[in-house]
């Protein structure tokens, strides 16, 4: 899908010196870029019969809703602390330097759901086995991840080890 690439803006120094940005609303301006996104994901999931696609604060709202149609399945959010407003379980994971926490509502998904997560980039893996841990609480079992954009020079594969990750692009 290296096509997808020249949609991504890379935007240097940003948001501090020394990281390289990969902004993702450039592909989303682009009628055809952003259907052959979608239509990617559901080309490499449609056989995992997926009963719900889980979106990850804030770019996986973009997508995690228009897989889900496409999917013919339902679209559940996971927040930041304190943005859901039912009952949640939640999840504490580590950075690079600290903690963060996700948060999903507890019937967010139900006992034996077949989810699918997708997100707009994965880095170290941090977020995504957190919310895998998260669907995973809630009974429900995680049948892959979607990326659009893997930095394929961190070490995101061993935090999401065992599950079935398909990415994009690769930088």
């Amino acid at each position: 899908m290296d096509d997808l690439k020249r949609h991504i803006r890379e935007i240097p120094d940003f948001p501090k010196p020394g990281i390289n940005f990969y902004d993702i609303t450039t592909l989303l301006q682009d009628p055809l870029a952003l259907r052959m996104t979608v239509d990617r994901f559901v080309w490499l999931f449609a056989d995992k019969h997926v009963d719900v696609v889980v979106g990850m604060e804030s770019r996986g709202f973009m997508f995690g809703p228009i897989v889900a149609y496409a999917l013919n399945a339902g679209f559940v959010p996971v927040r930041k602390p304190g943005k859901l407003p039912g009952d949640t379980v939640s999840e504490t994971y580590d950075l690079e330097y600290g903690t963060d926490t996700l948060e999903v509502h507890q019937d967010g998904v139900g006992d034996g759901q077949r989810v699918l997560i997708v997100d707009d980039l994965v880095a170290t893996g941090g977020t995504a086995a957190a919310t895998c841990k998260l669907v995973e609480k809630l009974g429900g079992e995680v049948v892959g991840l979607g990326f659009i954009v893997e930095l394929s020079f961190l070490p995101w594969r061993e935090r999401l080890a065992g599950y079935q990750v398909a990415t994009l692009i690769r930088y």
